[in-house]
């Protein structure tokens, strides 16, 4: 969540009053933030916790220099400075230098604070459901459990086709009430699966006839399609009956051709040496 914007405003009217906008550093409660830091921090997305969630004001300490929220995911800079994980991720992302002290900075040598962390899970928030009517106030480590059983969280109705979000604690009622509540199967038979709405204005005989008709629609697609693919099969046999009958022919005119070759050449003089040439050459062709 992102820090209370009235933060931000504070910060600006306290630098323009004191003017200390070309200064290296300002006070800010027990910290000292860097001017320029701030002004290059606001158009950065929030890592921290919101102020508005806790409910006591957090110690300053326990506040990232960045986002002026509550430290989320904390990591330490070799310098010794910590913010969010978030927060300074992003700020390394246009300068490698702690937004703080100006020394040049690592992300390999940032370190995650376990025990601050584990300090931080301690702090009391409130439900994020308290304006809805939420008191609930307990651990920040316990918040996401508490809002998995809250009743004043918004849960959407789990009946197909409903659209209504309603608190998880009158979840229970609307789904007794729901239009689109349990489906059934007709009770004479016909095998349509009914809502409470649906069941009013069932008639078995047009839901079968609508069944029947989707059915025949369905049997004709098959049907066709079946055909088509049989006239594919047809004119593909035909075209190869075609290519063998043409590669017959040749065989036979090739045939002839080398036996009328063989006949002159063995009534030549010398005609057993030429069959030979030739029978070399004809076994080649072939």
């Amino acid at each position: 969540m992102g820090a209370d914007p009235t933060l931000h405003l504070g910060v600006v009217a306290h630098l323009t009053t004191q003017r200390f906008l070309g200064s290296q550093h300002v006070e800010w409660g027990t910290r000292s933030v860097p001017s320029q830091a701030l002004m290059l921090a606001w158009p950065l997305q929030s890592g921290g916790y919101d102020l508005n969630l806790f409910a006591s004001p957090p110690d300053s300490n326990f506040l990232c220099s960045v986002c002026h929220g509550v430290l989320k995911r904390p990591v330490r800079l070799p310098c010794s400075h910590i913010f969010c994980k978030k927060c300074i991720l992003q700020w390394l992302a246009r300068q490698m230098t702690c937004p703080c002290c100006r020394k040049e900075v690592k992300q390999k040598k940032m370190v995650h604070v376990n025990k601050l962390r584990k300090t931080i899970g301690r702090l009391e928030v409130k439900c994020k459901n308290a304006e809805a009517g939420c008191l609930v106030m307990c651990p920040l480590a316990h918040r996401k459990g508490h809002q998995d059983s809250c009743p004043f969280e918004l849960m959407a109705c789990p009946n197909n086709g409903c659209t209504v979000q309603v608190l998880r604690g009158a979840l229970a009622e609307h789904r007794q009430h729901c239009q689109h509540g349990t489906q059934e199967h007709c009770p004479l038979g016909c095998g349509a699966t009914l809502g409470p709405a649906e069941r009013v204005h069932h008639n078995c005989y047009r839901q079968l006839r609508k069944a029947w008709s989707q059915r025949q629609k369905r049997s004709q697609s098959l049907v066709l399609c079946l055909l088509r693919r049989m006239r594919k099969v047809h004119r593909m046999t035909n075209l190869i009956r075609q290519q063998l009958a043409q590669l017959e022919d040749f065989l036979e005119d090739d045939a002839l051709f080398l036996g009328a070759e063989q006949e002159e050449i063995d009534d030549t003089p010398g005609g057993s040496i030429w069959a030979e040439v030739w029978g070399v050459q004809g076994q080649s062709i072939l």
